[in-house]
């Protein structure tokens, strides 16, 4: 029997863009439509109640259910892109809470900080991808890198809060050779994540006789293997890749002493649906 109050449902607040265009979800991940814009619908009381749950954002699992209920055509947020992280979280809060953000700025040039209001609709357009297309030319190798997606960040979100907290006992150790074997120790996971995290960024790295590398192991092992220069390189072009991607600082002029500066806007997950 069809529910006579489904006419009241919640509808569509607004149609946006992904900055990836819909590119590196695997297939099954993602329901294209066909002029590339995809409905955000606003947030229930359920998905409220998840965005309150520490455990659930601790872990990742608030984020990828808000994302399936608001923006349904991402069917599996675990594999969506980091270039589009950011840019779906801002288009559910505007589609949920509007589209003005309020944000607290200190001018830098008379101290007196005041509140001001961001368009969520200027950031979202503003938000592009880096150039993943191209390959990355490194001596005799050429690099097809590609962006991480939620599973490889919330892994080293997680990774990172549990190496920061052995850090912490670390430091609170006495000195000798139980904390020199653990720092040792910690060290060595610090960079096999990292190398880890460097790998899961390469689609993957062509050699002069046109073969394409794609295993995640050999590429490890290449990275761990090949000189300081050259891992410096690759580390460089992929944090130039993911800037491109970042929220862009915002022009205030202050309204005190009308100086005009940028504001680096820094989001946090709570922040995206207070």
């Amino acid at each position: 029997m069809n529910n006579p109050l489904r006419q009241y449902f919640r509808r569509p607040a607004l149609y946006f863009t992904l900055p990836s265009g819909g590119k590196f979800y695997p297939e099954g991940a993602i329901e294209m439509t066909e002029n590339g814009e995809f409905p955000v619908f606003p947030m229930t009381a359920i998905d409220d109640i998840t965005s309150k749950t520490p455990d659930a954002l601790f872990n990742g699992m608030a984020i990828t259910e808000i994302i399936k209920s608001c923006v349904p055509a991402i069917k599996d947020p675990w594999q969506m892109p980091s270039v589009d992280i950011d840019a779906v979280l801002i288009a559910i809060r505007a589609a949920t809470n509007g589209t003005d953000l309020e944000i607290q700025s200190s001018c830098p040039s008379c101290e007196v900080e005041s509140k001001y209001g961001i368009n969520l609709i200027g950031l979202l357009s503003n938000m592009k991808p880096g150039d993943y297309d191209s390959l990355f030319s490194i001596g005799e190798l050429k690099i097809k890198f590609k962006p991480l997606n939620y599973t490889n960040i919330n892994k080293g979100n997680l990774l990172q809060f549990d190496l920061q907290r052995n850090i912490t006992e670390l430091q609170q150790m006495e000195d000798g050779d139980d904390k020199i074997t653990k720092s040792n120790n910690l060290m060595i996971e610090i960079s096999k994540e990292n190398t880890k995290m460097l790998a899961n960024s390469i689609e993957y790295i062509m050699i002069p006789s046109g073969e394409q590398i794609t295993n995640t192991e050999f590429i490890m092992e290449f990275l761990n293997s090949c000189d300081k220069k050259t891992n410096e390189t690759i580390r460089l072009q992929i944090g130039n890749l993911r800037e491109n991607s970042v929220i862009k600082p915002q022009k205030i002029k202050c309204i005190e002493c009308s100086n005009e500066y940028e504001q680096p806007i820094i989001l946090n997950v709570t922040d995206f649906f207070d």
